[in-house]
């Protein structure tokens, strides 16, 4: 899933994280731990993300695999996720009129519905006003050098006897996200020291706990990650890396591994008593420490600001009672008999005056290493493409504006005949192109995919700032619903161009629009889905919501988009400035640079030129579980893409005409399209050489969901060049004088 929240700038509390057991390598930086890549040279999961669903990647130095392991099996007994399709129609439909009209509150008139702050106190002080209860929710486990995420349910740990699961909306389900509640209940502002949680036994000789035992230590092997979640909001580990920086992961291992050789992996550096080889140490403690803020004005209690723990490893002595010392808890990999885990934790209350809650969630994004590294090149990406949009329309006015004014001072036949350039074609620029059909569905898509991506980044997120990080799935929730209402547009732009290029077939040209490019999309969703299915893995969609999202389509976008296109055929076809010849002129040979295939290989290098930073940082996001949270940026680089694609398909289309070739229709839509494909070229680049993905299902995996994203991006960039070339002939040859 693409994770997001608001770039907002506070001062943070001091960064507290208690050391390790044992000696830790603190001040030098923890090299083996995760961290978000830096520059560059990040590996790459918005997002979107998430979302897709996410698949594992394995970092720069891969890891030791152990022959004496199983391979990663589905988990036992993993009960299925629970259907929530009916529920999610209702959502999804509802979703705009809850964000609009979230209903008068006293006191939380200004916060959007469920992200109002919650206030706690005390047991002895507990009211209506705050409880004293915390709940702590977990959510699904993933790896950047596994292949897919699993529910927390799936892995063996302590399970809550009770509690209700909240409701994931449609983006979350999408994303893989499962919250479910957990075994660990707390009380504000009591400390616990040591308590115990749950101990679960392990007998090697029967097969079904040795089946649980092994995906345990697969999952360490392969480096899975907790996501906890206090009062909506992370539960973090922060550490030093290197530089003197500090970052706050918002997970932590389940456990690390020594290796046979005596290499610690991952987490295993941050205590020098994990050194047995072939061991596993699973982290069974965690210290957790809430940090809250006192509320001044206008309610009672405190809200909670910050949640941070430390994972250690304990082998309690006294497992009925234990007091957390003694050495760390190791699992041999050729170890027998009986084997038992004990999970505690710890927890402690500091009030942090500095951090407010509106601001909780700044001292995460600004931990990132990449952030500064980011900004300074999507301005220096912003500053070269501004210049060479504003060259290219500089030569385009200039040079447009002489031939127009040679054109319409000609007087006599003679001089007409003996000019040449794109006048000469004011006869056949019209003409309507071939495969009128498939272009006109193309078009309809496309508008759907524009106007669709405009609305979310401009008008419900970058610009009101709807996109808090504890909104979870609003950006995806968001995009389906968009994508379902503007079905009429499609419908409408299909009909009106299909209709202006002399088509007859209204029945075939408006199914084509509703089916073709969606039915593209979800046969190849459907079938990413079934190999998650087969994998097990959370993220795999539940049968109801794929019903849900069949009746979004079916029985809201496929009407509507129905209703544009009656409209559409009942306008009047689009008036053209000039008339189109019976005879097609023809052609005359084309120079290499003026043939098709060169000139929209080339119309695609500038517009790939201002985005594949942020496609950068997007695909770190989807396939690295990295948080992108520059919405605003991202804004401003869809509209310097608009910029881009429209005026060098302008420019290009220029040229083609002077070279009397008018066949600009495809020309145009492909030009622009192209950029498309490299984005296809870098996300296979990204494949070899920054994530090192093994195994079929996570490769094909990564292929299928890439291949949906650049249909995508080419139906979007695609129109956007047709319709500006569009804009740019019917300008030209209605300013001239044609006899």
């Amino acid at each position: 899933m693409l994770r997001r929240g608001p770039a907002g700038v506070s001062v943070a509390g001091p960064a507290v994280c208690p050391s390790a057991t044992g000696t830790s390598r603190r001040g030098t930086g923890l090299v083996g731990l995760p961290r978000p890549r830096r520059g560059l040279r990040a590996s790459p999961p918005l997002l979107l993300p998430s979302s897709s669903p996410r698949l594992g990647v394995r970092s720069a130095k891969p890891p030791v695999m152990s022959a004496r392991l199983p391979p990663l099996l589905p988990p036992p007994a993993a009960s299925p996720p629970p259907p929530r399709g009916p529920r999610l129609l209702l959502l999804a439909l509802l979703l705009l009129l809850l964000g609009a009209a979230p209903g008068p509150r006293p006191g939380r008139a200004f916060y959007l519905p469920g992200l109002a702050p919650v206030n706690f106190c005390e047991e002895e002080k507990r009211n209506g006003e705050c409880k004293a209860e915390i709940e702590l929710f977990v959510n699904r486990l993933d790896s950047v050098e596994s292949v897919l995420p699993y529910e927390y349910t799936a892995f063996d740990f302590c399970q809550a006897s009770e509690g209700k699961r909240p409701s994931e909306n449609l983006g979350q389900v999408l994303f893989g996200e499962r919250i479910e509640p957990s075994p660990y209940k707390f009380t504000f502002n009591k400390v616990e020291t040591c308590k115990l949680v749950c101990t679960k036994t392990y007998h090697t000789e029967k097969a079904e706990d040795k089946q649980k035992l092994d995906f345990l230590k697969k999952s360490m092997l392969l480096n899975y990650q907790h996501h906890w979640i206090v009062d909506n909001m992370p539960v973090t580990w922060c550490y030093d890396v290197e530089d003197g920086q500090r970052f706050c992961n918002p997970g932590f291992p389940i456990g690390c591994y020594i290796t046979d050789k005596g290499h610690a992996k991952d987490a295993c550096v941050i205590n020098s008593e994990f050194h047995e080889r072939d061991t596993f140490y699973i982290f069974n403690h965690v210290d957790i420490k809430i940090y809250y803020h006192v509320v001044e004005t206008g309610s009672m209690g405190a809200r909670l600001v910050a949640a941070k723990l430390e994972p250690k490893s304990f082998k309690h002595t006294h497992i009925d009672k234990p007091d957390c010392s003694g050495p760390p808890m190791d699992i041999s990999n050729k170890a027998s008999g009986e084997i038992k885990i004990a999970y505690t934790y710890s927890i402690s209350f500091e009030e942090d005056k500095n951090i407010r809650w509106a601001s909780r969630w700044d001292y995460i994004l600004e931990s990132m290493p990449h952030t500064h590294i980011q900004w300074f090149s999507i301005m220096n990406s912003l500053v070269i493409v501004l210049f060479l949009s504003g060259m290219v329309a500089m030569i385009m006015l200039r040079t447009l504006h002489k031939d127009i004014a040679r054109y319409n001072q000609m007087d006599s036949t003679e001089d007409a005949q003996e000019e040449f350039g794109w006048k000469l074609v004011h006869g056949d620029i019209f003409r309507p192109p071939r495969k009128g059909m498939l272009l006109s569905v193309f078009l309809g898509s496309g508008t759907q995919i524009l106007i669709m991506t405009f609305v979310t980044l401009c008008k419900f997120f970058a610009c009101l700032g709807f996109l808090s990080p504890a909104n979870r799935g609003a950006l995806m929730t968001c995009a389906v619903v968009l994508w379902v209402l503007l079905g009429t547009p499609a419908g409408y732009v299909a009909a009106r161009f299909y209709k202006s290029f002399g088509g007859e077939k209204w029945k075939t040209n408006v199914l084509l629009t509703s089916f073709l490019c969606p039915g593209i999309v979800f046969a190849d969703f459907f079938i990413m889905n079934l190999i998650l299915w087969g994998e097990g893995s959370s993220a795999a969609i539940p049968f109801g919501t794929l019903v849900a999202i069949l009746a979004l389509w079916f029985c809201i976008s496929v009407p509507l988009t129905f209703i544009g296109a009656y409209f559409g055929f009942k306008k009047n076809a689009i008036e053209h400035p000039v008339r189109t010849n019976q005879i097609p002129r023809q052609i005359p040979e084309q120079s290499f640079y003026t043939k098709p295939l060169p000139g929209i290989i080339m119309g695609g290098i500038l517009p790939f030129g201002c985005i594949f930073i942020q496609l950068f940082f997007i695909l770190n996001s989807i396939w690295s579980h990295q948080m992108y949270y520059m919405f605003g940026f991202l804004f401003l680089v869809f509209i310097i893409l608009v910029i881009t694609c429209s005026e060098a398909t302008i420019l290009l289309c220029y040229f083609h005409l002077c070279a009397e070739d008018y066949h600009w229709q495809w020309r145009s839509f492909l030009t622009s399209g192209f950029t498309a494909v490299y984005f296809l070229i870098y996300a296979i680049h990204y494949f070899f050489s920054k994530l090192q993905i093994t195994g079929t299902a996570s490769t094909i995996l990564y292929f299928g969901y890439t291949m949906i994203m650049v249909l995508i991006f080419f139906l979007f960039t695609g129109t956007i060049g047709f319709f500006a070339c569009f804009w740019f002939v019917t300008k030209i040859y209605s300013v001239v004088k044609v006899d």
